[in-house]
């Protein structure tokens, strides 16, 4: 009946059977019951608190504790005793005749023994009835309940780190949140309110990132041509310009989804994470093209190789590594675009800017004026205006008002004039809500709190009516909008100047714009004798000013024509670019150029020490000066001066900034549903003519 026995067959078949039902059973319960990642770890996390558990109880005394007393006189000396355990000469165990068993804690086993000898004489018994005593030793779990948090720990950080970097080459293991190797890059489609009408004061990059969405859109239109759209491009600029906000813009208008992602993402305290998320962004890209990828802030992974690494890898490099390689591997056929914004380009690695992975840098600068007066026709649509008041020209007279200002800052001017009406329970927002709330963003808070002593007021109104007289007789100073000695953020005093458009700049106007920095001071030391602290960031404007005319701008005789580069703030800098006896010199010139203009700052205010005295007295009284107020002091300025919106754009060409876009964008501009343009027309109906007939 071995092998070849008639019921081998069957047997063999019920195994078979048994084995199939089985496996159908495991199936249908995989079926109901999908056994994920997470599934597992909460298993396992189930499986260690049973266990740690179920150790407790295992390992603890169960008996009742009793004192050595109760032992003595309750158990002891009535004889219900049987025997006596030391156990790990930790605690003795009471074997009692009847009964559960009892135990207690003692010292040490020398002292044990010499009290229950000590007790057993009292009693008077003798050395055969005396209770056994019996040594011995037992595993209480202590030092596995000790390593079992440790174990736990580290099971969960091996768990973890089997989830993120390893698995990031398979794709980021998706969806599993404790997948560090997975990108965070945030891919949007539809839902972005941010248009490119919302955005004014940078057309030209607009009208660059314009090229990329058309390419997305209709690839035939360059592709024909044999043209090569560029990969990626790079958008510069000082912050608050607007760089985000385009990158939002893009979103919203281009049909295609939109992956975006901050440079800070990619570091990680763990090796390989940075590379891994870099990989599963790229993939994530390539699965949605076309598409746009959006990598914000990218100086935080795109620094330059090499610097303040000594000797070892780095985790950022290796990620920058990655992103090469990535951008690198894109093709023309695969309708990605990638854009990046920054505000240090120049601590970018060359190799990320190349040709072929950054292929354009755009740059987006301040606002000139007429991008000012777009910003703030953008940011006033939302705002409760008096119904007095003309919105295109206070757009205009804002624009004049606030030369410099980014489109955060007139953002924030706007908001601010918002809160001040709000704050003083208006029903509408007025003209000079506006002024005031420019005051607020360019001097600080108002401190109408802040009491001076008789002595420093009068010193800040000299100090200030300094300032107002100098720049209004010097021809190259800026027009003076309004003097104030209310004290704001951590001044004393405020003046308030409107700058001219000019890009560049004479050694005469910067001289100029010294003497005037340097009239608050000059004031001080001719009315009073005395001169204090407040001039102290007149100076520090005064000695910039001069060591830029003479390291940078190469507008000294003496030095030459050479330009050095001045050290940034914050930088740290371990040598000159220059030798010792260049320095020197550099020094003195300085030195003699603002001395140069401390006399001829002290021979203005003295010939017009009338005129700074009726200022400053003025000030006294009133506190605040406007521009009428200085042409009844001092009358006409006796230079011509620029101060409304037409005066400042007259001769640049047209009085707005020119939003219409170019003719080769009028596929791109047919879907968003806007106006052909007259020639496009004119050629439409050209070919209907030519077609009829």
């Amino acid at each position: 009946g071995g092998e070849g026995g008639p019921n081998a067959g069957g047997e063999r078949e019920r195994r078979r059977g048994g084995r199939k039902d089985e496996s159908d059973w495991w199936t249908r319960f995989q079926n109901d019951f999908p056994w994920d990642e997470k599934t597992t770890r909460n298993v396992v996390i189930g499986f260690a608190g049973m266990a740690s558990a179920f150790l407790y109880f295992y390992f603890r005394e169960t008996g009742k504790e009793v004192s050595w007393k109760d032992f003595v006189n309750n158990y002891l000396a009535r004889g219900l005793v049987d025997r006596l355990e030391v156990v790990n000469k930790q605690y003795v165990r009471v074997i009692p005749v009847h009964g559960s068993y009892l135990w207690f804690n003692i010292g040490s086993v020398e002292t044990f023994e010499r009290n229950l000898e000590l007790a057993q004489q009292e009693m008077g018994l003798d050395s055969t009835h005396r209770v056994p005593v019996i040594y011995g030793s037992k595993s209480d779990g202590t030092f596995l309940m000790s390593i079992l948090p440790t174990l736990l720990l580290v099971g969960s950080l091996l768990f973890t780190m089997r989830q993120g970097p390893m698995a990031g080459g398979r794709g980021g293991g998706r969806g599993n949140p404790f997948s560090m190797g997975e990108s965070k890059a945030k891919i949007m489609k539809d839902n972005i309110d941010v248009r490119f009408k919302d955005v004014a004061g940078c057309e030209e990059a607009k009208l660059e990132i314009l090229e990329f969405v058309n390419f997305l859109k209709n690839p035939r239109q360059y592709q024909d041509l044999g043209a090569k759209i560029p990969k990626g491009a790079v958008l510069s600029g000082p912050p608050g310009t607007g760089k985000t906000l385009l990158a939002k813009a893009t979103a919203g208008e281009a049909n295609v989804p939109f992956i975006t992602v901050n440079g800070s993402e990619f570091q990680e305290m763990f090796v390989g994470v940075g590379p891994a998320r870099v990989r599963d962004m790229f993939a994530m890209a390539r699965k949605n093209a076309p598409c746009i990828l959006f990598i914000d802030e990218i100086d935080a992974v795109g620094r330059k190789r090499g610097r303040g690494n000594f000797g070892g890898q780095s985790e950022q490099e290796n990620t920058l590594n990655q992103l090469l390689v990535e951008m690198d591997g894109f093709n023309t056929s695969t309708n990605v675009v990638v854009l990046a914004g920054t505000n240090r380009p120049d601590i970018l690695d060359p190799a990320l800017m190349r040709p072929g992975r950054f292929d354009r840098q755009i740059y987006i600068g301040p606002p000139d004026i007429k991008g000012r007066a777009s910003i703030f026709k953008v940011h006033l649509r939302p705002l409760k205006l008096d119904s007095s008041i003309d919105s295109e020209a206070l757009a205009r007279k804002l624009a004049a008002l606030t030369p410099g200002f980014t489109g955060a800052d007139i953002a924030n001017v706007c908001n601010e004039a918002a809160l001040i009406a709000a704050r003083y329970l208006n029903e509408s927002i007025i003209v000079k809500h506006f002024e005031q709330a420019i005051e607020r963003v360019i001097g600080g808070l108002e401190k109408k709190t802040q009491v001076l002593q008789a002595v420093e007021k009068t010193t800040v109104a000299y100090h200030e009516a300094g300032h107002a007289v100098v720049g209004w007789y010097l021809e190259h100073a800026d027009p003076l909008l309004k003097v104030s000695i209310i004290p704001r953020g951590k001044g004393l005093g405020y003046a308030q100047y409107l700058p001219k458009e000019q890009h560049l700049f004479t050694r005469e106007q910067l001289f100029d714009r010294m003497c005037m920095m340097l009239g608050g001071r000059v004031a001080e030391q001719v009315f009073f004798g005395k001169i204090t602290t407040g001039a102290q960031d007149d100076l520090r404007k005064v000695t910039q000013s001069a060591y830029a005319q003479v390291v940078q701008f190469g507008m000294s005789e003496v030095v030459g024509q050479v330009s050095f580069e001045l050290p940034r703030q914050g930088e740290m800098v371990m040598e000159k670019p220059y030798s010792e006896p260049t320095a020197q010199l550099i020094d003195q010139e300085v030195r003699s150029l603002i001395d140069a203009a401390f006399q001829r700052t002290h021979q203005l205010i003295t010939e017009k020490r009338d005129v700074v005295e009726k200022v400053g007295r003025r000030l006294l009284e009133k506190e605040v000066l406007d521009k009428a107020d200085i042409l009844e002091l001092l009358g006409p300025r006796p230079y011509e001066e620029k101060s409304t919106y037409e005066e400042f754009v007259e001769g640049t060409g047209a009085m707005e900034e020119d939003t219409s876009f170019p003719e080769g964008l009028r596929n791109w501009n047919k879907d968003q549903g806007m106006e052909e343009s007259p020639q496009e027309q004119q050629r439409k109906q050209c070919l209907n003519t030519v077609s009829h007939a």
